[in-house]
C-alpha cells in the first residue's frame, strides 16, 4: 500500500473516531430555574451539576437561580426554561384550574419548610396561643397557608401585619410573631442572641409538598426521555448532597453565593435531615422526589376546605407521576 493511501486511510479513521466520540458524548441541554439564590435548601440542583451527575445521565444542565428580581415561572411559561422549582403544590393547582399547560412532575420537599416564629420568652406554645395576636406575613401568604391557619386554628385577618423579609421588626419586638423557613429564620434569630419558638406547619398537619418541579406539558410529551433523566439525576444529586459527600456541591454553591457561611449551610443541612424535609413521606418508598396521587388528593381536599383553592376536579391535571416509577435515588434507612 502506498504511503499516500495509508495517509488517506488514517485521516478517514481519525475523522470517524472524532465523529463517533462526539456522538457518544453529545448531551441534551436542559434549563432549570430554582426559586431562590444558591444555598443548601436548593443544594441538590447544584450538587448534581458539580459532581457530574447530570453529565453521567447525558445532560448539559444550566441552573438559573431565582430571587427577588427573577420570576422563573414566567420564564417557564414563555418557553425560556424547561423546568422550575416552586414552593407549593397550590401553584400547580392554580395553573391547572386556569387551564395553563404546566404540570408538576416531582416533589423534592416531602414536608413544606414553612414556619411561624415567636419569641420563647413570650410564652407562646401553640397556634391557639397566637389567636388575636399580630402576625407578620407576606402578601403571598395571605392567599395560601394563612387561609389554612384561619380554617384550622381560628386566625383572623385583623391579626395580619406586613412582613418586610428581614428580622429587624421581629428582634425589636419581644411579642412579635412572623413567618419564616425552618432552615433559616430560627438560626438567624439565635445568631442575634434571641431564642425562638418554632412552629413548623407540617407538624400541625399542613400537608403541602415543597420544592415542586414544574414543566410545560409540551416538554413532558416531546422530551420525556430527557426529562426523566433529569428527574433521576436531580434525585441522585439530593441524596448525595444530604447523605454522601456534599463537598462538590458546597464548593459550587459558595462560589455562586459568597455571602453564605459554613455554619449557616451546615445548620440548613442538619435541619433538612432532622426534620425529614426531603427523605420522609413518599420518598421513603418511592425515592427522593416521589409524589403520589393520594397525597395530591389529600392536599387538594385540605386546601379546598380552607378556601385556599377552588373546589373542582381540575386538581387531577396539576401533576403527573409517570416519570417516578423507577430510578429515583432511595434515601438511607
Amino acid at each position: 500500500m502506498s504511503t499516500a493511501r495509508r495517509a488517506v486511510r488514517c485521516l478517514i479513521g481519525a475523522a470517524l473516531f472524532i465523529l463517533g466520540a462526539g456522538h457518544a458524548t453529545a448531551q441534551d441541554r436542559f434549563l432549570v430555574g430554582t426559586n431562590w439564590l444558591p444555598d443548601a435548601e436548593r443544594g441538590g440542583f447544584y450538587h448534581a451539576q458539580a459532581a457530574g451527575i447530570y453529565q453521567r445521565n447525558g445532560l448539559d444542565v444550566v441552573v438559573q437561580a431565582g430571587g427577588p428580581q427573577t420570576n422563573n415561572p414566567i420564564l417557564l411559561a414563555a418557553g425560556k426554561l424547561d423546568a422550575v422549582m416552586v414552593t407549593s403544590a397550590v401553584e400547580a393547582m392554580n395553573y391547572a384550574r386556569n387551564g395553563v399547560p404546566i404540570v408538576a412532575v416531582a416533589a423534592i420537599y416531602q414536608r413544606n419548610p414553612q414556619i411561624l416564629l415567636a419569641h420563647k420568652a413570650a410564652n407562646i406554645r401553640s397556634y391557639e396561643d397566637m389567636r388575636g395576636k399580630p402576625v407578620m406575613i407576606s402578601a403571598l401568604a395571605r392567599n395560601g397557608y394563612w387561609l389554612w391557619l384561619k380554617a384550622k386554628y381560628g386566625f383572623t385577618d385583623d391579626q395580619i401585619r406586613p412582613y418586610t423579609f428581614n428580622l429587624v421588626n421581629f428582634l425589636n419586638n419581644p411579642h412579635a410573631i412572623q413567618q419564616g423557613y425552618v432552615t433559616y429564620e430560627p438560626y438567624a434569630v439565635r445568631q442575634q442572641g434571641a431564642e425562638p419558638e418554632v412552629f413548623l406547619l407540617a407538624d400541625a398537619g399542613f400537608l403541602d409538598y415543597g420544592g415542586i418541579l414544574l414543566v410545560r406539558r409540551e416538554t413532558l410529551e416531546t422530551r420525556r426521555d430527557v426529562l426523566q433523566r433529569f428527574v433521576k439525576a436531580l434525585s441522585e444529586g439530593w441524596r448525595d448532597f444530604l447523605f454522601g459527600d456534599p463537598s462538590p456541591g458546597l464548593k459550587l454553591i459558595k462560589s455562586l453565593n459568597p455571602q453564605l457561611t459554613d455554619d449557616l449551610i451546615a445548620n440548613s443541612m442538619k435541619i433538612m435531615v432532622e426534620r425529614g424535609l426531603i427523605h420522609s413521606g413518599d420518598a421513603e418508598t418511592g425515592g427522593i422526589g416521589a409524589m403520589t396521587e393520594d397525597r395530591w388528593r389529600r392536599i387538594y381536599e385540605d386546601m379546598a376546605a380552607a378556601g385556599v383553592v377552588e373546589k373542582g376536579d381540575y386538581w387531577r391535571k396539576a401533576f403527573d407521576t409517570s416519570l417516578l416509577g423507577s430510578g429515583l435515588a432511595m434515601p438511607p434507612k
